[in-house]
Formats: structure tokens, C-alpha cells, sequence
């Protein structure tokens, strides 16, 4: 097969005008036609644009093919003539086929070398060469990927021409391969086109070789060669790459599936300890609950006082150590219930400063010395000297002014360790809890970088998330990381039931002539629990019973009364609350 249908056409025209034009050109010239005059024309051309190029392809046994092109520019050749090739096409849906162009050289007709550079821009490679004052220029490269056993043969599949930077008269093409070929088709135009090329034979009746034709190819147009071989004739393979796509690159298959559903057992497995861990504390609580939900005091004459009751908190737990115990976080609320549980101890008073009626309220705090039969814990001590250490007295709304702020990192840092040397915890709550935060979110931190390597570079992407997954899962978890012992469970346990008697207690399960003593110590823990109005209610209905003017270690203006105590307890505890909330050390705990 020379010609198909069309290419007949055109020879039958290209003979026509051979046969008008050849007598006067042999008459002037005396010259014969040559034997390339079967070959269909080109359009008339004055010879000073005309380029033309021939490319030789050689197939070798391994697939690779080893390619020369000669191109002629004619009298008036260009500064630069571009040569682009095709090097990725889609080869279904989701892959592309990769043609890897290399060894990449040019000469003039003379065998000089021609400066040669390249650019790669999306699926195409450009090569550029100096073609100023050169009439000829000869390219060399070798092509990988061009040949694909199909079927039951194999098939070399080329654009052999992706592009001109200027119209080509006539392109040529022969491949030459160690095996004759057994079938053969092109395309020629722009991207995507259908029309058959110019013409394409098999080398005469010998069949040897692949010829393609091509004429009046204009930039941007391409020349797709496809031939077919014997199977087994020829070896290589096509090279096929997935496209990347979001889509692509998180798949998920039954393997991706697999790998995120294992990789999700590691948070799986943090959530059942959790569960274990807490589970500790709520089994001791049904057991040890029943054991804090009674009257905290001791009528046993403890205290010097016979017959008389003294309070006895459940295992002599003070305020901000059932704070720090309960939510494991030494907090505002803890600090604000110390400061008045030590107000109520004697170790310093609280006074309510006169203020016009549409003024702020202020207080003076003032230090005391305290009774010496109360001994006072390590955290108490530092917040007693961070309150006190500038003046015996300190008003409250120069606490933020002064370096109370500062301090009161060291009054958390050994509320916690408090925490450990009662046994409570193995470990100080904040340190464990910073730990399996940091532990967090480093591994979101990994999850979220191998996401983006596994998307860019695979399509198991979709795996890496489980790993994001786990990381959130551990940071969130870390608030609950920090595990009481059994100890700390009981004693947990216990002060869980004085909550739930302070939430239900009243006046009468204390001697009158001791209410306003107890319940006094009372208020502390109801800060801690959130029932401060009700207890300071209760304590102020119980100091005018008694026809108390006030409370010893509370006192407001001349024009204030013990009716006033519920509105004024209230007001000291937001504020102080505000005063400690806007310390640097506890921003982040409101």
C-alpha cells in the first residue's frame, strides 16, 4: 500500500502538472526528472523559505529508537528554529504514556556543533537551536517508551513531529527496524486530529520499511506515526504514569482501606486505655462516694472545745488540692478559693472598701498572723507571699499592677507537685498532660506531611490521614492522660460526695452556736463546687441569728450589713477571678 485515497488525489494532480511543466524546464535545462518525482509535491516555493526536513528513525531490538533529522531552511535560514516533541500523552482516564527524549545534539552541514538547549513545558519538550547564517541543521536524539506489545504483535507508537516554530514544507519520516513491518497509519495536524497524513508506504514491494509524508506543515501542528511489528520482533515497553489528581491521589481501594482502618487501631487503642484509666476512679467512686457525703465536722471536743464541733474536711483536703484533684489543672478558681480559704483560717482579712453607689467596688486584703495551730501547705504559703510581699496590705485592684502576676507561676507549679507527693499522681498532671499534647501534635504534624508526600508522589494519600486522625486523637486526649493512682481515686471519690452534700446540706445538721465557724469553712469549697451563693446565703442568715455585726475575717463600710454579705462574697470572688484570669500564667484557663 503507497497511497490512500486522498494522497492518489494529489499525485494525480502533482502528475498533471508535471506533465504541462516538464517539457520547458527540460527544453532550458536538458535535465530528466529524478527518481523522487513519484513523491507527491509540495506547493511552489521560491526556494529562499523553503525548509524542509527528513527524519531518519532507527528501531533498534531493545525498542529504543535512535533518531537524525536533516533539516534544510533554504537561502534565508532563521535565528533560531524550535523543534518540540511530544514527551506525555493520555493513555486512558487516569495515566499518561511518557516518552523519554535524551541525548539530544545538533550539527550544521558541515559536522559543527550547534548550540542546543531545551525547555520542558508541560507535556512537551522544546529544543532550540542556532540556526543564524546555518542553511542546514542535523539533530540527533534516542527515544525510550515509544514501543508497546499490543495485542499479538508490537506496536511503535511516535509523534514523531509535536511542533515547528515555522512552517515545514515536507516532513519525511522512514523507520527502519530489524524486522519488516506488518501494518502501518498516521496523523497529521493539530492536537487530537484524525486526517490521515500526506501518505505513508512500506518502501516499495519489499515492504521494509515505515514512509511517512507530510507537507505544508504550519507551527503547532503534529505528524503521529503508529507501526506494527511481529510479536516478540522487537522488545521494550511503554512507560505509563498515573496522572495526579486529587481524586487520584486519595483512592481509596481496598488496600487503602485496609492500611487507614490498621493505622486507626493506634487511637483505637488509646481511647480503651482512657477508658481503663477513668474507669478506675468511676469504680471507686461507687464504692468510696457514700464515705464524703456527711456533715464535715468532728463533734469528738477535737479543738479544745468539749462538746462542741470542728470542721474536718474528707481527708483533710483543702480547697485548691480538690480543685487541681477534680479537673487535674491547677485553675483560677482553685487560687480564688485558697485566697478566701485563708481568709477564713485567720490568715489574712478582707475588707470592702467605702465607693459611691455607681462606683467599683474595691477591697484591701490585709495579712494576720493566723492561728499557730494551722499549719499551712507549701502552695499556700507562696500565694500568702506573693500577695504580701510588697506591703502588709494590698488592694485588689493593684494586684495586676504589682508582681502578684509573676508569682503565682511558682503557687501553680507546686500546687502540682503537691499532687505527687500526696501520691495522687505518678506523675505532675501538667507535665504528663504537655507531654501527650507535644506527642500529639507531632504525629498530626507527620500525619499531615506524609498527606502531602503520599498525594504528590502516590495514591495512597487517603492512608496518611488515619495517621492525622491518630494525632488529633492523642492531643485531645492528652487532658485526660494525667491518671490519679488509688489513692488519689479514693480520695477522689470522697470529695465527690462532699459535693454532693454541700449541693443538698442545710443550716440544720450544725449546732446553731457553731454555723457561722463552719459554714465560714464551708465557702471556700463552695467556690470550687459552684455553689458559692447558696453557702454565702446560708452564712449570712446564720451570723444574724447569732446578732453578729459581721465576720472576723470579712468586714464592709460603716453602712454595711451581714444582709449584704451574699451580693458582697459574690462580687470579691468575680473580681479576684478577673484580677488572677488576666495573669499571663492563667490567660488560657478562663
Amino acid at each position: 500500500m503507497w497511497r490512500v485515497g486522498i494522497a492518489r488525489a494529489v499525485a494525480g494532480v502533482a502528475a498533471a502538472l508535471l506533465a504541462l511543466c516538464a517539457p520547458a524546464a527540460w527544453a532550458q535545462g536538458g535535465a530528466t526528472p529524478s527518481a523522487d518525482a513519484s513523491l507527491p509535491a509540495s506547493l511552489p516555493d521560491d526556494g529562499r523559505h523553503r525548509t524542509t526536513n527528513d527524519i531518519r528513525l532507527d528501531l533498534d531490538e531493545n525498542g529504543v529508537l535512535h533518531a537524525e533529522e536533516s533539516v534544510a531552511f533554504g537561502k534565508e535560514p532563521p535565528e533560531e528554529f524550535v523543534r518540540t516533541f511530544s514527551i506525555r500523552e493520555p493513555y486512558d482516564a487516569e495515566r499518561s504514556r511518557i516518552y523519554k527524549v535524551d541525548g539530544i545534539s545538533a550539527v550544521d552541514g558541515s559536522g559543527r556543533e550547534i548550540p542546543v538547549s531545551t525547555d520542558q513545558d508541560g507535556g512537551t519538550l522544546n529544543v532550540r537551536m542556532d540556526t543564524a547564517g546555518r542553511s542546514e541543521a542535523v539533530l540527533r536524539y534516542t527515544v525510550r517508551g515509544a514501543v508497546d506489545p499490543v495485542g499479538g504483535g508490537t506496536e511503535l507508537e511516535w509523534t514523531a513531529v509535536g511542533g515547528y516554530s515555522r512552517t515545514v514544507a515536507e516532513t519525511t519520516v522512514v523507520v527502519d527496524a530489524a524486522v519488516p513491518p506488518v501494518a502501518l497509519s498516521c496523523t497529521a495536524g493539530r492536537a487530537r486530529s484524525s486526517i490521515y497524513c500526506t501518505s505513508s508506504d512500506m518502501g516499495g514491494h519489499e515492504a521494509v520499511l515505515a514512509r511517512f509524508l507530510q507537507t505544508d506543515m504550519g507551527p503547532q501542528e503534529r505528524l503521529h506515526v503508529v507501526v506494527s511489528y511481529p510479536a516478540d520482533a522487537i522488545g521494550g515497553e511503554a512507560i505509563i504514569e498515573r496522572d495526579w489528581s486529587l481524586q487520584s491521589a486519595f483512592a481509596i481501594t481496598p488496600a487503602t482501606g485496609t492500611v487507614f482502618g490498621l493505622l486507626l487501631l493506634v487511637p483505637m487503642g488509646v481511647l480503651i486505655a482512657l477508658i481503663r484509666i477513668r474507669g478506675r476512679d468511676e469504680r471507686t467512686i461507687r464504692t468510696e462516694a457514700a464515705a464524703g457525703d456527711s456533715a464535715p465536722v468532728d463533734s469528738s471536743g477535737a479543738g479544745g472545745d468539749a462538746g462542741g464541733v470542728r470542721f474536718r474536711p474528707p481527708d483533710d483536703v483543702h480547697p485548691g488540692q480538690i480543685g487541681t484533684l477534680i479537673d487535674e489543672q491547677a485553675d483560677v478558681v482553685d487560687i480564688t478559693a485558697t485566697v478566701l480559704d485563708l481568709a477564713v483560717r485567720g490568715h489574712l482579712t478582707i475588707r470592702e472598701l467605702p465607693h459611691a453607689h455607681y462606683s467599683a467596688t474595691d477591697w484591701r486584703l490585709d495579712q494576720a498572723a493566723g492561728p499557730l495551730d494551722d499549719d499551712l501547705l507549701g502552695y499556700e504559703r507562696l500565694l500568702l507571699d506573693a500577695l504580701f510581699q510588697d506591703a502588709p496590705q494590698v488592694k485588689l485592684s493593684e494586684l495586676g499592677r504589682s508582681g502578684f502576676p509573676d508569682r503565682l507561676a511558682e503557687v501553680r507549679e507546686e500546687l502540682y507537685r503537691d499532687m505527687v507527693r500526696l501520691k495522687w499522681f505518678a506523675n505532675r498532671p501538667n507535665v504528663e498532660r504537655n507531654r501527650w499534647t507535644t506527642a500529639g501534635i507531632g504525629i498530626t504534624v507527620l500525619g499531615v506531611a506524609l498527606t502531602v508526600v503520599l498525594a504528590v508522589m502516590t495514591q495512597w494519600a487517603f492512608t496518611a490521614l488515619a495517621v492525622v486522625i491518630a494525632g488529633a486523637a492523642v492531643t485531645v486526649g492528652a487532658q485526660y492522660m494525667p491518671a490519679k493512682t488509688r489513692q488519689g481515686s479514693v480520695v477522689f471519690a470522697h470529695t465527690l460526695g462532699f459535693r454532693r452534700y454541700l449541693l443538698n446540706a442545710g443550716a440544720e445538721d450544725v449546732p446553731p452556736e457553731n454555723r457561722v465557724t463552719v459554714f465560714s469553712r464551708y465557702l471556700p469549697y463552695a467556690v470550687i463546687f459552684d455553689n458559692v451563693d447558696r453557702w454565702a446565703a446560708i452564712l449570712a442568715s446564720a451570723s444574724s441569728e447569732c446578732a453578729a455585726d459581721g465576720l472576723p475575717w470579712y468586714s464592709g463600710p460603716d453602712d454595711w450589713r451581714m444582709q449584704d454579705f451574699a451580693d458582697s462574697i459574690r462580687s470579691f470572688v468575680l473580681t479576684l477571678t478577673g484580677v488572677i484570669s488576666n495573669t499571663r500564667q492563667f490567660r488560657t484557663l478562663r
